[in-house]
């Protein structure tokens, strides 16, 4: 396989790629590192390959004229990538698709870029290897270049060595041990010393599961798991994000489609439907409220009847998500009953399917900042019903949660509907 690395400073690749199984893989005619020095495509005495941007601003661009010399000299580019932070993430996945490749060009930025007339004359795929900024993409071509030959057959000796590491099933990888066998009390698992391979690899796995339920659970969607794998995950004892979310459905003071501050009814599907999200998610609870006396009595006539009358005996498991239900006058008593529940006051976040389109409102909330806040403390998510939640209702929150569809002109969904997929983005399985 043939690496060809484009950089101002080709030196850099030097040390990393003349050591350990990368020198021996060379050596062996595995891999080949072609280095393509950008500064001798230079045509002025003072080699310059960089200018400042056009627009003004900080830092200097590699220019384009040189950098196109550079990638024209490449008689065989194969599959040329950028190293970005506005790339796609560098998965194992990735890393084994290019193992199969036989040319790969890494172009390695610096200063503030490349001029971005580069990607339109060649087909060039831009990656990354994480959400923060280096100072050039040398190393992150060194991360994407071992993690590639690593997989290509015979670089790591035995070819079984890169099937069971991290994220090459879709989960991490379970824990290793050597001798001694005993350390100061540090035992080596019995299991690993008793020769019962069935054993072992069952332990392996549910060490593998742990581990990322625990560390990573956001690549758990994409892991293949077996019925077994799920049971035992099941099994798993873990501080779940939802203990910490409340969610309430504000029928007053909301607006109607004029505009104007109205009052909407309590409905039965309303109150199922939530209490159902509110179990199935282990919310803290969910809050009906409304001021309206006949309103209130309806409600706890439908909560009495699934919690303790006919209806209890007939569905239990209606009976156990309307355990989750209180009806109130407002969203007062709602903060008043979480800080009697927890000893804290919780944390204010409302709803909306539209922006925001005040001057100088604050932008929207993302779920990554209202998980932050479950992480601490309890939060209460305010839902409105008929056009959305009255100004003085917002006003009191600390954010307004971005729209779920809010790249999308027609934002109509149901409030049932919304709540089930905001409370899955903010707390799904994997939380």
């Amino acid at each position: 396989m043939n690496f060809h690395l484009v950089s101002i400073l080709p030196h850099y690749f030097e040390s990393p790629l003349s050591t350990g199984l990368v020198k021996k893989a060379q050596a062996n005619g595995l891999v080949n590192f072609d280095y393509v020095d950008v500064r001798h495509f230079a045509e002025d005495i003072h080699k310059s390959v960089d200018d400042r941007p056009f627009g003004g601003g900080p830092g200097m661009l590699l220019k384009l004229d040189t950098m196109v010399k550079a990638m024209d000299s490449i008689e065989k580019p194969g599959k040329i990538m950028m190293m970005s932070p506005r790339g796609k993430p560098l998965t194992q996945a990735k890393a084994r698709e290019l193992s199969t490749q036989e040319d790969v060009t890494l172009i390695c930025g610096r200063y503030e870029g490349i001029d971005e007339r580069l990607l339109d004359l060649y087909d060039i795929e831009l990656v990354s290897v994480g959400d923060f900024v280096l100072n050039g993409g040398e190393t992150a071509a060194l991360c994407l270049i071992e993690s590639v030959a690593r997989l290509i057959p015979g670089f790591m000796g035995h070819d079984d060595s890169g099937e069971e590491e991290s994220f090459s099933a879709g989960l991490l990888e379970y824990p290793h041990y050597t001798r001694p066998e005993d350390w100061d009390g540090l035992k080596v698992p019995e299991v690993l010393r008793g020769g019962n391979h069935g054993a072992i690899a069952e332990w392996r796995r549910e060490c593998s599961l742990t581990n990322t339920l625990n560390d990573r659970p956001d690549i758990l969607p994409g892991a293949h798991l077996t019925v077994e794998d799920i049971d035992f995950l099941r099994t798993m004892t873990r501080t779940r994000l939802g203990r910490n979310l409340y969610i309430a459905l504000c029928h007053y003071p909301v607006l109607n489609k004029f505009g104007e501050k109205v009052a909407v009814s309590v409905t039965n599907l309303d109150l199922h439907d939530m209490s159902r999200v509110a179990r199935s998610y282990g919310l803290g609870g969910f809050y009906a409220t409304t001021p309206i006396e006949d309103q209130k009595a309806l409600a706890q006539q439908l909560l009495d009847h699934w919690k303790e009358g006919a209806g209890c005996k007939a569905n239990p498991d209606r009976a156990e998500a309307f355990s989750k239900v209180k009806v109130f006058d407002d969203i007062e008593a709602a903060v008043l009953d979480i800080e009697k529940q927890t000893g804290q006051s919780p944390r204010l976040a409302a709803t909306s399917a539209r922006l925001d389109r005040r001057k100088n409102a604050e932008p929207a909330m993302t779920y990554e900042e209202v998980q932050g806040w479950l992480a601490n403390s309890p939060v209460l998510l305010v839902f409105g019903t008929g056009h959305g939640l009255a100004e003085e209702v917002l006003s009191k929150a600390e954010g307004i949660l971005r729209p779920v569809r809010y790249l999308d002109d027609y934002n109509h969904l149901s409030v049932r509907s919304a709540v089930a997929i905001i409370v899955d983005r903010l707390v799904g399985d994997e939380y």
